[in-house]
């Protein structure tokens, strides 16, 4: 336990001094303020069956696609290209910890940037807001739900960038193999549920799956406060899955 916290300080500062980190910070609040605007006017222009901050927290795959990889293409990848993690190896340190400091500072980070979206509400209801009907921007429970998927998927989504940074030795490479397997979970799992609901034949047992798979499903249901077990399990058991095929990875690499 004390080399996991060392690793995960070590993680945070490493990601606090890395100019890609504020790169990435940089284009999810830029992308995620125009988003939340385009919203906004939206909402202006005709009325909308759901509130800004469903329709917010639904645009969460676009910053997911090029903020994990940035933020976890360096992590065993760079160590590796620059050989401080051949030296990492020879202390005392299991694999296990390096892989978990490594997405503990990554995940921290990820939840980090989404926390800073609170500002986007804020700002609407100071601005926007001359009733005072709080409900319309800070609703909490379409907003703690959201933000709660956000916390659970962001554990797959963050160690799917650990493994592919586990695979090679180029940040580059890394940083592509996680954004294509991002965009296959993601969209690849909303593609099957459009097939799955268009009326197509398909057996029971296949619709389960890929409604037990549909992320969109999953933020839908979080958002309207129902609270399910298979998806903590989905995200939860997948992304320790991953980090632990990371630390095989590195073993056999070592």
């Amino acid at each position: 336990m004390r080399h996991f916290w060392i690793l995960f300080k070590h993680e945070l500062r490493m990601l606090l001094i890395s100019p890609t980190t504020y790169l990435a910070g940089g284009l999810f609040l830029c992308l995620m303020g125009f988003l939340y605007w385009a919203i906004l006017r939206e909402m202006i222009a005709s009325p909308q069956d759901e509130l800004p901050t469903v329709q917010f927290f639904k645009s969460f795959w676009i910053p997911t696609f090029f903020v994990v990889p940035l933020l976890t293409m360096r992590s065993i990848a760079g160590e590796r290209s620059l050989g401080t993690l051949d030296t990492l190896l020879t202390t005392p340190t299991s694999r296990i910890a390096l892989v978990m400091g490594k997405f503990s500072g990554a995940y921290c980070f990820y939840l980090l940037l989404w926390l800073a979206t609170l500002g986007f509400p804020l700002i609407a209801e100071n601005l926007l807001n001359k009733n005072n009907d709080s409900s319309i921007f800070l609703s909490s429970a379409p907003f703690f739900g959201s933000f709660l998927f956000i916390a659970v998927s962001g554990v797959l989504f963050i160690a799917i960038g650990i493994f592919t940074s586990s695979l090679t030795r180029s940040q580059l490479v890394a940083g592509m193999l996680a954004f294509t397997l991002l965009f296959v979970i993601i969209v690849g799992g909303q593609q099957l549920g459009a097939i799955s609901e268009g009326g197509v034949a398909l057996p029971t047992w296949i619709h389960a799956a890929v409604d037990y798979l549909h992320i969109f499903n999953h933020l839908d249901d979080f958002a309207r406060g129902i609270v399910d077990t298979r998806p903590f399990f989905y995200y939860l058991s997948s992304g320790l899955m991953l980090l632990g095929l990371s630390a095989l990875v590195i073993e056999a690499k070592a």
